[in-house]
């Protein structure tokens, strides 16, 4: 199915502040794990630390799939996959609109600063090109 930009994936791209991104490493086995995210409109954008499993898994294939944590009953499933490109020359993560109304008070919470943040330096937009959805 198409990417569909329906208003239960809105409401998770825009108030969610956690989304599973999973890529494929070279031998070919899924590869998940829980990021933070902006979404732009278009596309998501993801930090990494620039040593991060996540970059060769996208240099080798970059097809991958993000999803979103459902109920506990397994409603509200939202699947989105598309394709990760790594951007070059992307502002740092502190220096991105919504990035610090996001996350700074989780930042604080768990001891760190801005310059851990900052660790994450390199940017991943992920554009959708699929999605399908339970609802909640």
């Amino acid at each position: 199915m198409a990417f569909e930009l329906t208003a239960q994936i809105e409401k998770h791209l825009t108030n969610d502040r956690i989304i599973w991104l999973t890529t494929v490493t070279p031998s070919g086995r899924p590869a998940p794990r829980p990021v933070w995210f902006m979404w732009d409109g278009t596309a998501m954008i993801i930090y990494s630390q620039p040593t991060g499993a996540k970059l060769k898994h996208i240099a080798a294939n970059d097809q991958v799939s993000l999803h979103f944590n459902c109920t506990p009953d397994g409603g509200d499933v939202v699947v989105i996959s598309g394709r990760a490109e790594v951007l070059q020359g992307a502002p740092l993560p502190s220096d991105v609109p919504g990035i610090l109304e996001k996350y700074q008070g989780w930042i604080q919470a768990m001891g760190y600063t801005l310059e851990w943040l900052n660790g994450y330096n390199t940017a991943i937009r992920v554009t959708p090109e699929r999605s399908w959805a339970i609802p909640g």
